[in-house]
């Protein structure tokens, strides 16, 4: 469960304003839920078979001995709160964001205490809102500069596909089974979809002849992927892949996730698909449903440092003897009257000789600087810190101008 300091919160930032920007321009709301829930929450919804449930939940007894879990994932927190508001004949466009909890195997870019941000569109069928969130995706990726990607694809049919999918699997398998790997085995019995995203070379060579998943689906859902590929392919990498299947137990129809080769080998960052049956399966009404999720912590690791916009800093030096309540009437006035800049005013005091030393070192593009003579006339001196800038005198009125226009 790693810190988070400043230098590394500034890529956050920015990812976090460019999202917030893109999700308003769909007309997206933002939602918060608790990150205590009911375990059955999760064992219903994630389902008891998945990883998640079996072996990555922080989950405790509270003092009336009833099983609460720090929330795995988001999505299922959502539809438990629209069930309970009782708005599951609505239609919702929503995002949130914040921490995630599971126990696993810390690796780059995955995290034991971890950050997504995610959409959900509720109340839209299949169709046109498979269509809007894989625009919201490509928009996500050009607006911080990723461009080596892959958009892969799926469909996993409905509920009935499947069902009747995994039992063809498992026929299949099972006379083989010795030939898999120790954990892929496991999911043999208990989770054998998870088996087409297996990493393990043997696995992979056996899967080789395996049923394959678009034998099982509908005519219409295969054409649906294929539009989806036809739509998109002129602006992105985007493929079919039959091995997709994401790990939540909730997902059906359409399943989608995008990978950077240069994550390593867990090289997704960000992933979703529809799961239309999982407000009835909480005990709400039917809802149609999809949305994705982002991994903060991998994503942030794309984005270019030189793209963040750098904000000018400027260095507010008083003479030691004159901090009191008019300089820091001016330096309130300066914030007021332009909040995008930075005024760094060195508390610790000193010399203005030490506090320009001070201003060079922190980066400062300019200097606000006021001695006794300046503070007593009602001035300032403006000096630009660059090589050979220069620097003038101006009154307080000048002074606010000239900060107000930088």
């Amino acid at each position: 469960m790693p810190d988070l300091f400043p230098e590394d919160l500034e890529r956050w930032h920015y990812f976090e304003s460019k999202l917030t920007d893109i999700f308003n321009s769909f007309n997206a709301a933002e939602i918060r839920t608790p990150l205590l829930e009911s375990t059955e929450l999760f064992s219903r919804s994630v389902g008891n078979s998945s990883d998640i449930v079996n072996k990555e939940l922080y989950s405790f007894l509270d003092r009336n001995k009833e099983s609460v879990s720090l929330r795995p994932e988001g999505s299922a927190s959502i539809i438990r709160a629209i069930i309970q508001k009782k708005q599951e004949h609505e239609k919702h466009k929503l995002w949130y964001q914040g921490p995630m909890f599971r126990y696993e195997r810390p690796q780059r870019g995955r995290f034991r205490q971890f950050h997504q941000i995610g959409v959900e569109y509720l109340g839209f069928q299949e169709g046109v809102s498979e269509y809007e969130l894989i625009s919201m995706v490509l928009q996500i990726n050009q607006s911080i500069g990723i461009s080596d990607y892959k958009l892969k694809i799926n469909h996993l049919g409905d509920a009935n596909a499947k069902d009747s999918f995994c039992k063809s699997l498992v026929s299949f398998l099972e006379p083989h089974a010795n030939e898999l790997h120790e954990k892929d085995q496991i999911r043999l019995g208990s989770n054998p979809l998870r088996i087409l995203d297996s990493k393990e070379k043997s696995t992979i060579e056996l899967l080789k002849n395996a049923p394959n998943f678009e034998d099982f689906i509908s005519e219409d859902s295969k054409l649906f992927l294929e539009d989806l590929v036809s739509a998109f392919k002129g602006q992105c990498d985007i493929q079919i892949d039959q091995s997709l299947v994401r790990g939540l137990d909730y997902y059906t129809g359409i399943v989608f996730e995008t990978v950077s080769g240069q994550l390593g080998a867990q090289d997704a960052f960000l992933g979703g698909g529809r799961y239309d049956n999982l407000s009835k399966q909480l005990g709400g009404k039917e809802m149609h449903s999809i949305g994705f999720a982002i991994g903060v912590e991998r994503i942030v690791e794309l984005i270019n440092i030189d793209d963040l916009n750098e904000k000018i800093k400027v260095g507010f030096i008083v003479s030691e003897k004159q901090i009191n309540q008019k300089t820091y009437k001016i330096a309130n006035d300066l914030r007021l009257a332009n909040s995008c800049i930075i005024l760094e005013t060195f508390l610790s005091g000193g010399s203005l000789k030490s506090q320009l030393r001070k201003a060079n070192k922190c980066g400062c593009n300019f200097a606000v600087i006021i001695g006794d003579e300046e503070l007593k006339n009602n001035q300032a001196i403006w000096k630009d810190l660059e090589e050979d800038g220069g620097q003038k005198v101006l009154s307080l009125q000048e002074l606010i101008n000239q900060y107000t226009n930088l």
